[in-house]
């Protein structure tokens, strides 16, 4: 095998133009044709992780095996490769200085001046051929977040170039960017992608691979004056036009022959793509009619005068990929819990949903609305998901309106309530009081045992289970036997400490809560199981509605 492969996928033009998609696609594609493939994501962000950011302003947060807190992109790999991607492949600005630093308090430079430049590239430098050793990777793709020509990814493309200087055979950039068709003149324009390109080629890279996201497709006329002023071949100008699905993008890019001819540059040996269950995926969703609603009681939504959706992304792509198992098409609406604190009476609109979801979030902010909402689901036998706080408020509910204790609470939220149904435990106590807060919950995965009797048992079909956790607060065990005898019933719990994983309602067609984060571990050609049921009894709700 030649030397290892890395390709650098950079943004131009604006944010949220793909580059996250376009990098899991691309690892997909040339996985498909027989190589192994990782992919890394260099956030430009001086938090150490993404544990601390908040979700309505960079998305959600995606916790790894191992328990990094990382970008969401990250579990675009993970969907798209099938596989799970540890800490090794994620790093910010702010974890490559403080390795820097650290480094220079240990002596480990030797009594050298230690310089943003070249020591911090270096470093940069050293974290990817890390990740490629750590995956025995032929091909590592690297996605340089934030937007060409700001100040905060410099690094990283020095880092990038420095690499391609000393690897000129084994280093490909690849240039995603925007062309936009403006109403009222009806136009692509290539003009912002002209100068993204020479945005690049002033820290010293040129791009081999410009991939055009737009509207429409490209036409030859655009391709051809791409080609000439940016200086790439006009077969590496690829069209990216917008896509009903995120899942059609590595057929886009073979219809381009993009890895083929990404192969071709990195002198590589082409061969056959076998994407055959994508395309029958495609098939899959294209055919789905039928739609399945699912109403989601959040509050990670607003942010201005726009809803962000991506602060439960895995949330979203869970209930797609269980849906379309289903052949059903997904419909989502966003309820801000908040409304039903100002209008009570406004959760009754909960009844035309076929299922409803509670997904995770910190905080007292709308939390009464929740409950208002798990109270009036619970009453009404809809199909109920609780994840993480929504598994940790479904107990509250619980508790308050049918054990009658009317002021029970989490201590998240009210740390005196006379009732503590959900409480920190000893350890996570001194983290609170310490105010160590980065990267100190209950992270990564951990075994779960289920009982046989359940809705879990029945999912997953095993007794023993490991997912993915991001929390701080568990339940609380003194009220598990008068629960139980109420018709809870606690079908999974960690054994080595006895701490309740999952909850679940004996009278109700389908009430499940996780302390665990399932839609981590969902994959678009392997559903996850309890969103599979979920949905499943979403279905046949609709029907007996």
């Amino acid at each position: 095998m030649p030397n290892p492969k890395f390709i650098f996928v950079s943004g131009g033009v604006m944010s949220s133009v793909g580059k996250g998609v376009a990098t899991s696609a691309l690892s997909l594609l040339l996985k498909s044709k027989g190589y192994r493939v990782t992919a890394l994501k260099a956030d430009p962000y001086i938090n150490v992780d993404a544990g601390t950011m908040n979700p309505t302003e960079h998305g959600e947060t995606f916790v790894t095996d191992d328990g990094d807190e990382t970008d969401q992109d990250i579990g675009n790999y993970e969907r798209f490769l099938d596989e799970s991607i540890t800490s090794v492949n994620y790093f910010t600005t702010g974890r490559v200085y403080q390795t820097v630093i650290q480094r220079e308090r240990n002596l480990e430079y030797h009594g050298k001046c230690v310089e943003v430049v070249p020591h911090v590239p270096e470093e940069i430098i050293r974290r990817i051929t890390t990740a490629q050793k750590h995956a025995k990777a032929d091909i590592t793709v690297i996605e340089i977040g934030g937007t060409v020509g700001e100040y905060q990814n410099i690094l990283f493309l020095e880092a990038a170039r420095m690499m391609k200087l000393e690897h000129p055979a084994d280093v490909a950039f690849v240039l995603v960017s925007y062309l936009p068709i403006p109403s009222k003149v009806g136009e692509m324009k290539t003009k912002p992608t002209q100068y993204a390109s020479r945005s690049l080629n002033s820290a010293g890279i040129q791009a081999d691979f410009i991939v055009c996201r737009a509207e429409k497709p490209l036409d030859v006329r655009r391709r051809e004056k791409l080609s000439i002023a940016c200086g790439v071949p006009k077969e590496h100008v690829i069209s990216a036009p917008d896509v009903d699905s995120i899942y059609d993008v590595p057929l886009v890019f073979e219809k381009e022959r993009l890895g083929e001819r990404l192969l071709s540059a990195l002198s590589l040996a082409n061969r056959p793509s076998r994407l055959e269950p994508w395309r029958a995926l495609s098939r899959r969703i294209r055919t789905s009619r039928t739609p399945v609603k699912i109403g989601v009681v959040g509050k990670y939504f607003g942010t201005g005068n726009f809803t962000l959706a991506d602060s439960y992304i895995s949330v979203i792509e869970a209930v797609k990929h269980a849906s379309w198992y289903h052949k059903r098409k997904p419909q989502m609406t966003w309820i801000d819990a908040e409304q039903y604190e100002r209008n009570p009476r406004k959760v009754r609109e909960l009844a035309k949903y076929d299922g409803i979801i509670v997904p995770g979030g910190f905080g007292s902010r709308g939390i009464e609305g929740v409950i208002r909402a798990i109270e009036f689901v619970r009453k009404n036998n809809i199909p109920y998901f609780g994840l993480c706080y929504g598994m940790q408020l479904a107990c509250v509910e619980f508790t308050r309106n049918v054990l009658k204790k009317p002021k029970a609470n989490t201590r998240e939220i009210d740390p005196k309530t006379p009732e503590p149904v959900i409480i920190a435990n000893p350890f996570q106590q001194e983290n609170i009081q310490r105010k160590r807060m980065g990267g100190t919950m209950r992270l990564g995965l951990y075994p779960c045992t289920l009982a046989k009797d359940s809705l879990a048992f029945r999912a997953y079909k095993k007794p023993k289970i490991f997912e993915r956790h991001r929390h701080r607060f568990e339940f609380n065990n003194d009220y598990r036997k008068a629960m139980e005898e109420a018709g809870v019933r606690f079908s999974g719990v960690y054994p080595a400490k006895t701490l309740v994983e999952i909850i679940e309602l004996r009278d109700h067609p389908w009430f499940v809560g996780t302390q665990f984060h399932p839609e981590f571990l969902s994959r678009p050609l392997r559903p996850h199981p309890l969103y599979r049921d979920f949905i499943a009894a979403s279905i046949a709700h609709s029907k007996r509605g």
